[in-house]
């Protein structure tokens, strides 16, 4: 990337910064501006901003956007208010994600022939990580309610770490239908990265957090550089999995659950770091997709692409999710609402860019393609929709009084940080 390229794209970001506050509750979300702006000043537009993925500094950048998701994503959810007090995603996660997974990979081998069925299990697996960021309208507005704003917060959270061992297991043995390597032993390779990672993140997330606890209470440790330690401690979940042999960025995930859920002391500083630094390589990642990754992802459409990507926004995700809410108590309008507000966006193109690229898959090009399709017509329909229809199920929601759906549950904070709704002015 030369000097111009990069005055372009810390223009684009000066700009959306000064009038962030702005669009704030608009059909206008970050994801959506930057994957547009991606593209006009990428390959597929003006061509003035020269992106390129393979780029080894641009991949260092999507390995740690990844690996802070994972951690951070998984450190906000406290087990113990999820098995309280949030039925909803724990349903749509357990129940949810793996008919999600199944009902995608069916369509994707009827409707996609040259795939292999471990190719289509791998497509479908792709696509089921939901990001609350791409509809974040509706978890940040008050009108609808807690429990249901907390239903798609705590699900977004938790659904791309629970997807990428499938990911990484599916890709394996796709690989292994294609490559000339014996599939048995393609198939230890994918077993040691979904076993050794959890093992390794569960250690290193409950020690870190227990003595992080106690240099907190021994006042040892500025508060600035505990944070410091934190996202040290998510790096050490990657990188000691990876020189074990395990998957990483499982570890990454599983350290967050384990660091989330042992420390007694407020994280404030990771929140703080996700609403700045962490957002920053989100966006990073969305305009290197618009610039980069759209322009491939077309030259491959057709309609069975954009079939199976309308699909996987609509009926794909909607159906299990409603199968899976049912004897909750929530209406059909809560159901169609979780169904719908399960955007595609950063995990599945960082799984993408990580995980598919680097595996010996016979249709990756396709694959790839119609992963990038989705994302991008799922940024642009939740981007656009996500404010409407957030008043419009808002009213609904007070109208219905006394209810499943408006009944009171704990409040966990958003990857941006605690809840933060839209009449706040936006501070520059």
């Amino acid at each position: 990337m030369d000097l111009n390229s990069i005055a372009i794209i810390v223009a684009g970001f000066l700009l959306f910064a000064l009038f962030s506050g702005r669009l704030q509750g608009t059909v206008l979300t970050a994801p959506l501006v930057f994957i547009v702006f991606g593209y006009l000043v990428g390959a597929g537009g003006l061509g003035v901003a020269q992106v390129d993925p393979g780029n080894d500094a641009l991949h260092l950048v999507a390995e740690l956007t990844l690996i802070l998701v994972l951690f951070s994503d998984a450190a906000r959810i406290d087990l113990g208010s999820l098995r309280r007090d949030h039925n909803l995603p724990l349903r749509m996660l357990v129940v949810g994600l793996p008919l999600v997974m199944l009902t995608g990979a069916v369509l994707a081998a009827v409707l996609f022939p040259e795939f292999a069925f471990w190719e289509a299990a791998l497509l479908a697996a792709l696509l089921a990580p939901t990001d609350a960021a791409l509809g974040q309208s509706v978890v940040s507005a008050r009108e609808v309610p807690v429990r249901i704003r907390q239903a798609i917060n705590v699900e977004s959270g938790l659904n791309d770490g629970i997807a990428l061992p499938a990911v990484l297991l599916f890709a394996a043995l796709a690989s292994a239908s294609h490559a000339d390597t014996d599939a048995g032993e393609w198939l230890q390779f994918g077993l040691l990265q979904i076993t050794l990672g959890p093992v390794t993140g569960a250690i290193v997330g409950m020690v870190g957090g227990r003595v992080l606890d106690r240099v907190a209470e021994k006042q040892w440790a500025a508060t600035s550089f505990q944070g410091i330690a934190i996202l040290a401690l998510a790096l050490l979940c990657f990188v000691l999995a990876e020189m074990l042999g395990g998957n990483g960025f499982i570890a990454a995930f599983v350290g967050g659950v384990a660091f989330g859920n042992t420390i007694r002391h407020p994280c404030t500083f990771l929140f703080e770091f996700m609403e700045t630094e962490g957002q920053l390589l989100m966006l990073i990642t969305f305009m290197v997709f618009g610039a980069a990754l759209l322009p491939k992802g077309l030259q491959h459409i057709d309609g069975s692409v954009v079939f199976y990507a309308l699909m996987s926004l609509t009926v794909i995700r909607m159906l299990p999710v409603a199968v899976s809410l049912f004897r909750t108590g929530v209406g059909w309008p809560t159901r169609l609402f979780l169904g719908w507000f399960g955007p595609r966006g950063i995990a599945s193109i960082l799984f993408g860019l990580l995980i598919l690229e680097e595996m010996e898959v016979a249709n990756v090009e396709k694959l790839f393609a119609i992963t990038i399709v989705t994302v991008a017509l799922s940024a642009l329909l939740h981007g656009v929709t996500a404010a409407p229809l957030a008043r419009l199920y808002g009213r609904k929601a007070a109208a219905m009084g006394e209810c499943e759906e408006n009944r009171v549950v704990t409040e966990l904070p958003l990857r941006e940080g605690m809840q933060q709704t839209q009449d706040q002015p936006g501070l520059l």
